[in-house]
């Protein structure tokens, strides 16, 4: 099972995440997408945050980049909870874009075959202004494109907005997925 919850910043993805974790009944692993920096004491303060709330017994990995050998390696019956694919994205901004869709490529084809139920928690980051920046405008669309994409297959899907959880899954309607380049 394939559950992808998106949303805001600070809109309780996270959150929903977590607590669909813990009723899955199975052993958890946490695969933390952030660098750290140990300069950046704001980042550092959040990342604290995020690992406060985790129970101890979930198993927390870093993983910055490999994120598809991640799940192939991962065993049945454990659930994998992976915050988030937009930090994973950002990780890869220095990559071509004939390297990022391989990259991308593998991991949609990793997460079809896993075995591991998996939550990913993405950012929507295109509900704003266009990026000013070629950095950003890149960032933008890889991300919205690797949502829309996993989102295609992933069920349920949710969106976290205004501390609310909506089941998109139930109450929308899949666009088709031809569309998307």
């Amino acid at each position: 099972m394939i559950t992808l919850i998106t949303g805001a910043s600070r809109s309780g993805k996270s959150e929903w995440a977590e607590t669909l974790a813990s009723q899955s009944g199975q052993p958890v692993i946490y695969i933390a997408t952030a660098r750290i920096d140990p300069s950046d004491t704001e980042w550092l303060q959040r990342i604290k945050q995020h690992s406060d709330r985790r129970p101890e017994t979930w198993q927390t990995l870093e993983v910055e980049r490999e994120l598809a050998q991640t799940l192939e390696s991962s065993h049945a019956h454990t659930c994998l909870l992976v915050d988030s694919l937009g930090t994973w994205v950002a990780n890869l901004l220095d990559v071509e874009d004939s390297v990022w869709e391989k990259i991308l490529s593998g991991f949609l084809t990793s997460l079809q075959i896993t075995k591991s139920s998996v939550i990913l928690v993405a950012e929507e980051v295109g509900w704003g202004v266009v990026p000013a920046y070629p950095m950003g405008r890149l960032f933008r669309d890889r991300l919205g494109l690797l949502v829309r994409k996993v989102g295609s297959f992933a069920n349920p899907v949710y969106l976290v907005t205004g501390g609310h959880i909506l089941n998109l899954s139930i109450l929308g309607t899949r666009l088709p997925l031809e569309s998307v380049n």
